[in-house]
């Protein structure tokens, strides 16, 4: 598992290193990047580094880094982006021979237009784990000037980015960015990880502090999460899911529903839906069971429109609501939850559901740019207010508990982009009912669901377009293959 910290805890974890002399974590620190920029250079053969310096500890790194990297006989330039500069580290760059630059402010001056025009590397510390979301005024221009062909360093973090991982906001996007002794949520979070790129963790020696803020379930986790049968399990104790999904419109996410969650290993499904579905399910899901009966979690929602469902479904949606049941919330489902429930509670909205919802929940005065801005900080607003998790579908994907139950909050980042497809998030819910039915927590049922998906995805036709039925019947290969590791 991926652990990241919190700003404050990180802070506190570096005040409490003993036995280090004055300095000494930076010269830790400015050796790593160090070495991770030469080595990237001897990939790509090349021997010009811009080193871009803003006024914090991020560029006393960048610029000792740069001076180890001059005194390899790299090309290197300084730019002085920030109101003040690390003496000791600007004093070590000029004394290896690095050439130093400014744009202090306004439009930069013809030299560092053609450096960062040309460099193979550029090595961007203008802002740490101490900034504040966004470049500063006279640096929007900066992504534009760097160089197609440069490979963007950042140290810590890309400049710009919000270091809690909450906000998007204007920011360098690096190729990979070297962090020290553990990430922090800027590398996971949903509107900041694209901007992170390959992430090179550097241990200098600092412990980790007690309590993750975010998590990531990695492919050997799985081994330990997922509830593989014992010789004593029968249909019953591995869990039976029920599905209320679809309709006489909506035919296809039931079928996604159903497949997902019998190739995933359930014990059993039992669907709720009208003929034209049922009619379905009967000849191509002949594993499925139909109606009213015992089961240990419900899956409500995909592909159900409230206003024309079928008044069985609506009728047994609601008793699941009002029962001591795990449920999990998709789409249309999403639509009948008012008040927090007793029992675990998924929800699994997209981004324009999500803002729906928490409008109607009226948990703030939210613009329609709000969740794109800050997905996670308005998934915790309906977390807190159902006191339920969120499982916020994207490219990475947060599943984020309500602040009372003290979990961090997991994202993923498993699948390929050919996976935003028609039907995908029907797929998702079947694999987390499925979880959800087998008795894992929301938060866990929720992020290994996340996992696999995006991992069967890739597996179903790697590297290419892939229909969200062929992932559904990638599950069970996909799951096999994990647990084998």
């Amino acid at each position: 598992m991926i652990r990241a910290y919190a700003i404050d805890d990180v802070r506190e974890a570096e005040a409490a290193t003993d036995g280090f002399g004055e300095g000494e974590l930076m010269q830790r620190a400015a050796a790593g990047v160090a070495a991770v920029a030469a080595a990237r250079l001897d990939e790509q053969g090349g021997e010009r580094v811009v080193v871009l310096v803003g006024s914090g500890d991020n560029g006393g790194d960048a610029l000792y880094a740069g001076a180890e990297l001059a005194n390899d006989g790299r090309s290197v330039v300084a730019v002085l982006v920030g109101s003040s500069a690390h003496e000791s580290g600007l004093e070590a760059a000029r004394s290896a021979g690095a050439v130093v630059a400014e744009w202090r402010d306004g439009v930069p001056a013809g030299e560092v237009v053609a450096a960062l025009a040309d460099a193979d590397l550029v090595l961007d510390g203008v802002t740490g784990i101490g900034g504040r979301p966004g470049l500063r005024p006279h640096l929007l221009a900066l992504p534009d000037l760097i160089g197609d062909d440069a490979y963007v360093l950042a140290v810590d973090l890309p400049s710009g980015t919000d270091p809690a991982g909450l906000q998007r906001s204007d920011a360098v996007y690096a190729d990979e960015t070297v962090t020290f002794s553990f990430a922090k949520p800027v590398h996971l979070m949903p509107p900041t990880e694209p901007a992170t790129g390959l992430l090179t963790v550097v241990d200098i020696g600092v412990a980790e502090p007690a309590v993750p803020a975010v998590e990531r379930l990695t492919h050997a986790d799985l081994p330990a999460l997922w509830p593989v049968p014992g010789p004593d399990d029968d249909k019953y104790s591995r869990g039976v899911l029920g599905i209320v999904s679809g309709g006489e419109r909506y035919t296809g996410a039931p079928l996604m529903n159903v497949t997902a969650a019998v190739t995933a290993g359930v014990g059993m499904v039992r669907y709720v839906g009208p003929r034209q579905p049922t009619d379905l399910l009967r000849s191509l899901v002949p594993e499925c069971v139909f109606g009213e009966g015992r089961v240990q979690a419900w899956a409500i929602g995909s592909g159900l429109d409230v206003e024309h469902a079928d008044d069985e479904q609506l009728r047994i949606a609601r008793e699941a609501l009002e029962s001591d049941l795990p449920v999990l919330l998709d789409a249309g489902g999403l639509d009948l939850i008012d008040e927090s429930r007793s029992a675990p509670t998924l929800l699994t909205p997209h981004a324009g559901e999500l803002l729906r919802l928490a409008r109607r929940l009226e948990v703030g005065d939210l613009d329609d740019d709000a969740v794109r801005r800050a997905p996670v900080s308005i998934a915790r607003l309906v977390a807190d207010r159902l006191d339920a998790t969120v499982l916020l579908k994207g490219a990475v994907t947060a599943v984020v508990p309500p602040s009372a139950s003290g979990l961090p909050v997991r994202t993923q980042a498993d699948g390929p982009s050919w996976l935003s497809t028609a039907g995908s998030g029907d797929v998702l819910a079947g694999l987390a009912g499925a979880l959800l039915a087998a008795g894992l927590s929301p938060l866990d049922a929720g992020s290994l669901a996340a996992l696999v998906h995006g991992v069967a995805a890739d597996d179903a036709n790697p590297g290419g377009p892939v229909r969200a039925m062929d992932v559904a019947h990638q599950l069970g290969r996909t799951v096999a293959r994990l647990l084998s590791r």
